[in-house]
């Protein structure tokens, strides 16, 4: 019997790593449902939409998700949300280090894209970490708030380039590259980079990280120059207090505040506090932050994420990648 049990195991594994997206569920639903995490007298809502771990479309989801990746998972809430005439305002938890460029601005315009469509206030919570891509996507909220112990800032780009050339060479294997241009294979983990390439590269950064400036101006020119930002703004992290301090952060606080204030905002007494679920005969509450994955054969391991890295331009804080 116990080998058996091993075995199902073992192929249930076998299938999630192998298959590009599959699920198994004996307790879900094929739709999103709402689950209520604070019950009030009043119908409207609040809704609690969580933003964790590396922000990338390549990030395996896990056996049991319903959802490929982050940007999926933002966008069927916040459209589901817009729907629903009750949802008031919105609490968006963010506990990432950032990611992928491109990946963090689609959240940020998918964020902007409900304000303007919904006029509905959405305000940030910042949990453990809010930094890079996280501080990124928490400047398309009307109000920030971050946990006392949270780290945030990192406020800038960051390339990731493989070099393999030396391992390569150490056990005999050659790679062959024709190419049409001297700079078709720049950025190749096959050899190292040349001079001219790096300015190439480092172009790039500057422009994403002149974006990203734009993007955190925007929201906070009314406390803050360009100039001060970009004093600021060199990749650092930030606790809480000083963030609050560097005036990147609105107040420092729990989910109580962030209820407090999305209430504000919305000029409602009460609201039922909800999320959105495939799973929603799940046990749950406000502090449980992975409403959408139950955690058995959740994909969240230290390979899971070096796979997610793949060569190319990131807002994200991971200093030990960098080494």
């Amino acid at each position: 019997m116990k080998r058996n049990l091993i075995l199902t195991v073992s192929l249930i594994i076998w299938i999630s790593g192998c298959a590009t997206h599959f699920h198994l569920d004996f307790m879900g639903k094929e739709t999103l449902q709402e689950v209520i995490l604070i019950k009030s007298p009043a119908k409207e809502k609040i809704l609690i939409l969580d933003v964790s771990g590396i922000i990338s479309t390549s990030l395996n989801q896990g056996l049991f998700s319903r959802e490929s990746d982050i940007l999926s998972k933002v966008y069927y809430r916040l459209e589901k949300a817009s729907e629903d005439k009750t949802v008031k305002a919105v609490i968006l938890r963010l506990d990432t280090p950032g990611g992928e460029v491109t990946a963090s601005d689609i959240i940020y315009h998918e964020v902007l894209k409900f304000k303007e469509k919904t006029d509905i206030p959405v305000v940030g919570l910042m949990m453990g970490v809010a930094a890079s891509g996280g501080y990124y996507i928490a400047s398309a909220c009307d109000f920030i708030i971050a946990h006392p112990s949270t780290i945030t800032g990192s406020i800038g780009v960051i390339s990731i380039f493989p070099n393999l050339e030396e391992l390569f060479s150490k056990i005999g294997v050659r790679v062959n590259i024709i190419k049409s241009g001297e700079m078709k294979d720049s950025g190749s983990a096959f050899r190292d980079m040349t001079e001219e390439e790096k300015k190439v590269f480092q172009a790039v950064v500057d422009e994403l990280y002149l974006k990203f400036l734009a993007v955190v101006h925007q929201k906070r020119k009314s406390s803050l120059s360009l100039d001060e930002l970009k004093k600021i703004a060199d990749g650092r992290i930030y606790t809480a207090s000083q963030a609050h301090e560097l005036q990147l952060i609105d107040e420092i606080g729990y989910f109580d505040t962030a209820l407090k204030k999305a209430l504000s905002l919305s000029s409602l007494k009460e609201a039922n506090v909800v999320a959105y679920t495939y799973y929603p005969t799940r046990k749950t509450n406000i502090y449980a932050t992975n409403l959408e994955t139950p955690s058995l054969f959740e994909s969240r391991s230290v390979e899971d994420l070096f796979r997610s890295l793949k060569s190319g331009f990131y807002y994200l804080w991971l200093p030990q990648i960098s080494r």
